[in-house]
């Protein structure tokens, strides 16, 4: 047992470096990709954006307004009518604060984690990345980086999109099921909707997004020469970027609390 657990210890702690290299190494060639492959790359990137976050719209915008309504017809069934302000102020910090960022991520994962651990173990095994080292194309430059921004772009976006969704869904059933008005609503609304609640917002998306793009394509890229790794890479991409955003997810509330705690 203990010796198991050892394993699985090495394993994540070689899992974890490996992952933060491949970050540290695409963010530094940032630089010279700007000065020298801005075109080339500019294509992957736009690529990435349409495939993760354009074509993820129609899903992420249906989830969030029944997402929103449902939040809704829950938070008044427990606080009843009279208390319109405080619903939507839940609301906001169940939406802004947590399931946005996060749901968003995870229609990510699903729509394009896999596809891209698949996409780039494909071009291990049959000699593309090789080709590219020869040619003197670094694969940071060309394959990492752009996957890296159009991931986090994308999940940023999406998670935007996703809020207002929640929101707007929120405020559709509150206005048909229990006739809240707009002023009162938005009363709440703002008031809970502080920078605070924005800035912890747009760092998860962004963390989320680095780092599910990264561990995707770490897996990817550590393929063999045989076609059945690839479905196994696509399969440790996901569960790994399952696991860093629900640590990732867990490490930021809980530092946020400390910071809000030693500002009180």
């Amino acid at each position: 047992m203990l010796s198991h657990l050892g394993r699985w210890v090495i394993e994540q702690a070689l899992f974890f470096s490996q992952l933060l290299h491949l970050i540290v190494m695409s963010v530094t060639h940032l630089p010279s990709v700007i000065r020298t492959h801005l075109r080339p790359v500019s294509r992957v990137f736009l690529r990435q954006i349409y495939f993760t976050g354009f074509e993820s719209v129609k899903v992420v915008i249906p989830v969030s307004i029944a997402l929103g309504t449902v939040i809704i017809a829950q938070i008044m069934t427990l606080v009843g009518v009279g208390n319109e302000s405080l619903a939507a102020k839940v609301l906001v910090w169940t939406v802004i604060r947590e399931l946005g960022p996060l749901l968003t991520v995870l229609i990510v994962i699903a729509r394009s984690g896999a596809a891209i651990a698949t996409e780039l173990g494909f071009m291990k095994i049959n000699g593309e990345i090789e080709v590219l080292e020869i040619l003197g194309i670094s694969p940071f430059d060309y394959l990492i980086l752009p996957r890296l921004l159009g991931v986090m772009l994308s999940v940023f976006v999406l998670t935007v999109y996703f809020e207002i969704g929640a929101v707007f869904g929120g405020f559709l059933a509150a206005y048909l099921g229990w006739h809240i008005p707009y002023d009162q609503f938005s009363q709440g609304l703002y008031t809970a909707l502080t920078a605070n609640e924005l800035l912890v917002s747009v760092g998860k998306s962004l963390l989320f997004g680095l780092f599910v793009s990264a561990a995707c394509c770490q897996q990817g890229l550590a393929v063999g020469r045989s076609a059945t790794m690839v479905p196994q890479a696509a399969s440790k991409g996901v569960m790994h970027s399952l696991f860093l955003i629900f640590i990732l997810d867990g490490l930021i509330t809980v530092l946020t609390q400390v910071v809000v705690f030693t500002r009180g």
